[in-house]
Order: structure tokens, then sequence, then C-alpha cells
């Protein structure tokens, strides 16, 4: 891929759209956050007009539990009041929407996050899209706190280590990584832990080592990403724009100068359709670089699970680095059926950091390390979810926490595959139309609004108002 270097004059779209009565043919592909986030917001922009822009989103997949095991929940909606699954009824018609990370990711939302020349605006943007629409009751959302923990986890009845009590800063460069962790802060001592009273549900007499606050309230929040990517989809669509799930994209085809997109080729139901395009915007995730090789946005697979506590626990994010001792229990061989990720009893002490994210519905989600043993399939439906990874994230919080251990039911083991690489904004290879909006790593929820909003006004506006694309603008580099 050859870059263009900076003192290269920086292309931008030019459009005519807000020219009254233009037709315009715009293709969204991709049915995760970034493409449902960039309908709505073009339905809302205010030169938005459904009798002359056809807006049309194309999602490969047409079930959300690829990426599931066969015993996990398939909708999330059900953990909700009877008020709130009566007024917002899942639509059928939209599974596939929110199949992947979307439907599968942690829901952080931070001001602290990265790149921050678009965070302050999707932070912003979250917080009147709950407002609005009652986020609150139909997509968890709620501010919150962050928090980094040291533990160390206990060993269950039956198990013995000869390890002495490690710290997780002494063994900390064998530690597995979390997704967040670069924005973790350096823990530091605190006077008898310094926990907060409401952090309860954390075993602070036998396994918190030391507690530093991250985030607030004030910078801090979360949602339920498959309710919010699902509510933002049908929210589009009662303005007018069309959802397609089960249509796999093969082709984006130019004009015969090649200097702006002309159709979209994808197959449904074993049949192959064309869809005039005046705009396409490739919001397709992991998937994006097989449509657009030049766009650097790679792949990585990443384990996760919810479980429901036998109370409701307090608003925390935690980013944890826990010691595990020798003798710690991980999945058997047997159990793991040739995994990776089996070791049985630990031999030595390990440090992991899984994070830790309480939801408002009565349940809580963790997530392990990234991981790129297996390649990136078709579509959503084929994720392959390798078990004993997720029992390794149960064994490692149980260990920490009796709500999320012994006395919690597990409802789901799940993996997806992140996108790495960006994010990417922007038009891409001087082709008038065609717009990438991909790789947002795991700020993908946090991101969503705002590349939306910002994307919106690429296609009806023809330059960013919201704020500066900077380094994320794919027309400097692409």
């Amino acid at each position: 891929m050859r870059h263009i270097l900076p003192s290269t004059p920086v292309r931008r779209f030019v459009t005519t759209s807000t020219m009254a009565g233009q037709q315009k043919d715009i293709t969204i592909i991709g049915g995760g956050i970034i493409g449902c986030s960039t309908a709505y917001y073009l339905t809302r922009h205010p030169s938005y007009s459904p009798e002359t822009h056809r807006i049309t989103l194309l999602e490969a997949s047409t079930s959300n539990s690829g990426g599931r095991t066969a015993d996990s929940i398939t909708d999330p909606a059900t953990l909700a009041d009877p008020e709130s699954q009566s007024k917002w009824k899942r639509n059928p018609a939209h599974d596939g929407i929110a199949g992947g990370a979307s439907g599968k990711a942690g829901g952080l939302l931070a001001l602290w996050a990265f790149p921050q020349n678009i965070v302050p605006l999707s932070f912003r943007l979250h917080d009147e899209l709950a407002k609005e629409h009652d986020g609150h009751k139909r997509w968890g959302y709620r501010r919150c706190y962050a928090s980094q923990v040291d533990c160390r986890a206990r060993l269950p009845p039956g198990f013995s280590s000869q390890d002495d009590d490690a710290t997780a800063a002494e063994v900390a460069g064998d530690a597995i990584e979390g997704l967040h962790r670069d924005h973790k802060k350096t823990t530091k001592a605190l006077k008898k832990l310094g926990a907060p009273e409401d952090l309860d549900w954390l075993d602070t007499e036998h396994a918190l080592s030391s507690y530093d606050n991250m985030g607030t309230p004030d910078n801090t929040a979360q949602v339920h990403p498959e309710l919010f990517t699902r509510s933002l989809a049908q929210l589009a669509e009662e303005r007018g724009v069309k959802i397609v799930t089960g249509a796999r994209v093969t082709t984006i085809n130019k004009a015969a100068d090649g200097r702006a997109v002309k159709n979209v080729v994808y197959e449904k139901d074993g049949k192959q359709e064309t869809l005039p395009t005046t705009e396409c915007v490739v919001a397709a995730g992991p998937w994006t670089s097989r449509l657009l090789p030049n766009v650097p946005v790679t792949a990585s697979r990443a384990h996760s699970v919810v479980i429901q506590t036998p109370k409701p626990v307090s608003a925390y994010a935690l980013f944890t680095s826990i010691v595990l001792p020798s003798g710690f229990p991980t999945p058997t061989k047997e159990k793991a059926r040739g995994s990776k990720a089996a070791q049985g009893p630990l031999k030595r002490t390990q440090v992991v950091e899984p994070e830790i994210y309480a939801r408002p519905d009565g349940t809580a989600y963790a997530c392990g390390p990234t991981d790129q043993t297996v390649e990136l399939p078709t579509t959503n439906a084929d994720v392959e979810v390798d078990e004993a990874r997720c029992d390794d994230i149960l064994h490692q919080v149980g260990g920490i926490s009796d709500e999320l251990g012994k006395d919690g039911k597990v409802l789901a083991k799940q993996a997806c595959y992140l996108p790495q690489g960006g994010p990417w904004i922007g038009e891409v290879g001087g082709t008038k139309g065609l717009i990438v909006a991909a790789g947002h790593t795991c700020w993908g929820i946090q991101n969503a609004p705002g590349t939306g909003k910002l994307v919106s006004e690429l296609v009806l506006d023809g330059a960013t108002k919201s704020a500066k694309l900077g380094g994320c603008d794919a027309s400097r580099f692409l």
C-alpha cells in the first residue's frame, strides 16, 4: 500500500447533495455499530429527505448466535424489565444486526478513550441519544466508575499452592494483557486498599491487593452494545433506511473512469443482486480489508462471558491484574479438546488481566485477551468459540468474586473479532462516494455515534463539521 506523503494536498470528498431534489443512492456495508450509527445520523441530517435519498444497509449475517456456544442466551433484551420488553420488541427481521463485536463487546464509554479528536463528540452524543430515546431503559445507558484493581485469586476447595503471597506488581512482566491495558493507570498502594464501600461484590478481604480510581461518572459511562446497536438500526429504519440481512457484499464497482462509485454487488439466498450506488460507506469492521484491500484493518479474536449475579452489582468497570497462584485450575486437555488455552493446574504463578463490566440488568460481562489463532471467517455466523478460553475467564473472575463465581450463573460464552488498525474515516483512493468507517479497535462502541455523525456530514455536506478527522482521515493516507 502506498501512503500519501504529509506534504501532499489533502483530498476532500466533494458533493452537491444539498441541492434540492438530487437523487442519492447510499449503501452502507455492515450491520455493526458503525454502520447502524451512520444510518441513524444520515436520517437525522438536516438535508436528509426520504424522497430523494435512498439508504440501504447490507448485513452479511442472518443470525446473532454465531460466536456463542449453543447454551448461551440469545436475546439480552429478555433480561430487561417487562415494560421495556413490551415497548421495544426484538425485530426478527434484524437478526444479524450486531452479530459480531458490536453485540459481544463490553460497552464502555469514556472521555479518556482515544482518538481524542472524536472522543468528546461521541461521548456527548451518547448522552444525547440516551436522553432522546430513553436509552437508560432501552439499552442500559448509565454513568459509572472505572477502576484498576490488583488482586490475588483465591484457590477453590481441593486445590493447593506452594507460592508465597506474590503481588500483581511483582509478577507483572508475565501478564496476559487485557483489551484496554494501554489506558490503565499505574496502581499505587492505598491505605487499607482504599476500596469504595459499594464495591461489595469483590472479595476485598481475601483477594483485593490494591485499588486505584480511573474514571468517574463525570467522564465514564456504559451501554449494552447489542441493545444499543439494534436500537439505532430500528430508529434508522423508522426514518426510511432499508435493512437487508443475509446480504454478503462481493464487489464494489466503480464507474468506467474509476473516479466514482457505480454499484454494489451482493449475494442473498443464492442469488446475485446489484444495487445502484452513488455513495458507499464501508463499515464492515474486521472484514473491511476484504472489500478494500488498501485499508489496513486487521482482525483479532476476543473471548468473553456474561454472568448473571445473585443480586445487582454496583456500577463499576474493573481493569484487573490478577495473580493466579501455582495450582490454580485451568481447563483440562480433555475439556478443552486441544485448545491452546488448556494447561491443567498452573505450574507457576501467572498474572492475567480480564476486564469486568457490571451491568444494570443484573449481569456482569468479563473479557480476556485477544488471539490470532483462528483466521477471520466469512461471516459472523462462522465465528468459532474456544470454550476453554471462556472457562479461563470464568475461573479468573470467580477467583476474586463469589458473585461472579460460585454464586453466579453463566449466561453466555462467546467470541468475536475486533477490527484493529484505525479508526479510518473518510474517502478512499480518490474515488468519489467511496467512504470507509472502520478499524475502531476496542473503542468502537464509544466512538460510533461520533463516527456516524461525521460520515453523515461527509455524505450530505461534503466535509465534516462536528469534529476534525485528523489522523483518522482516510483521504490523507489511503
